[in-house]
């Protein structure tokens, strides 16, 4: 069978791609660096990948907001693209940069495009996060991480605008909708608002969503940073027991099955 196709997407300030890219090849993936700017002039086109993959960085140096910008050229000039990709079923990931962008677009979480209904604000911390915390695999619409449901890992956050918000009957329609994915959690893995547990203060303890096909989903924290269990500071004390890399695995096995 041949391997998912899959757009590692790069713009100025993006510097998480390699990782991202070595993440998704490790679980059978055949990834290529894709500018904008070859999207933009058509010159590639995303009809010719089952996944777009956006990394973490400052794309455009965060000017405005985190991940503003990229959004903006992403619906005004890419809207096409980005539907049709998604109405023959394809997948996006946006981590963390890719998540802000994603969010801003309107893509994640009802899939309006063009039309924000959250935001990622500044951490409650009032300075950027560099560290591992823990998250929690929830029960959601992203049917190819049912089977890690309940899983707790180690994971790498680096943000410094991270807090998921939005209106309380937005909130709500997103936790009836079973949209949210992962979830910040304490040492006894129970959602939590206390810091440093939850290093941004996003609301319910968000870290990631789904959008309602479950094919479009974004995370702050950085599942490509931990797929090889050395990547984990503490990888010599024989504790780490859960990678990031199931996500991937998961998205590069539902391409291959649909």
């Amino acid at each position: 069978m041949n391997k998912p196709r899959i757009c590692i997407l790069r713009a100025d300030g993006i510097n998480c791609d390699i990782e991202l890219s070595y993440a998704f090849e490790k679980y059978g993936g055949e990834c290529e660096f894709v500018h904008v700017n070859e999207l933009r002039d058509k010159s590639r086109r995303l009809k010719d990948f089952q996944i777009l993959a956006i990394p973490g960085g400052f794309s455009y140096g965060d000017d405005i907001v985190s991940g503003k910008i990229l959004a903006i050229e992403l619906f005004s000039f890419l809207r096409d693209q980005l539907e049709n990709l998604i109405s023959h079923g394809g997948q996006i990931i946006g981590i963390c940069n890719g998540f802000q962008v994603l969010v801003r677009t309107g893509l994640l979480p009802f899939n309006h495009i063009g039309k924000m209904d959250a935001t990622l604000s500044n951490n409650d911390s009032g300075h950027f996060e560099c560290r591992f915390v823990k998250i929690k695999i929830e029960d959601s619409k992203a049917v190819y991480l049912k089977p890690y449901v309940g899983q707790v890992i180690d994971i790498a956050v680096n943000h410094g605008e991270g807090k998921f918000f939005t209106d309380t009957p937005t909130l709500e329609l997103i936790e009836n909708e079973e949209l949210v994915f992962a979830r910040y959690v304490d040492e006894k893995g129970k959602p939590t608002q206390k810091y440093p547990e939850n290093p941004n203060g996003a609301l319910n303890a968000i870290a990631g969503v789904t959008d309602p096909t479950g094919h479009i989903i974004g995370l702050m924290p950085h599942p490509e940073k931990i797929v090889d269990i050395t990547q984990h500071p503490n990888w010599r004390r024989g504790n780490v027991k859960a990678l990031g890399g199931f996500i991937f695995e998961g998205m590069v096995k539902f391409a291959k099955e649909s």
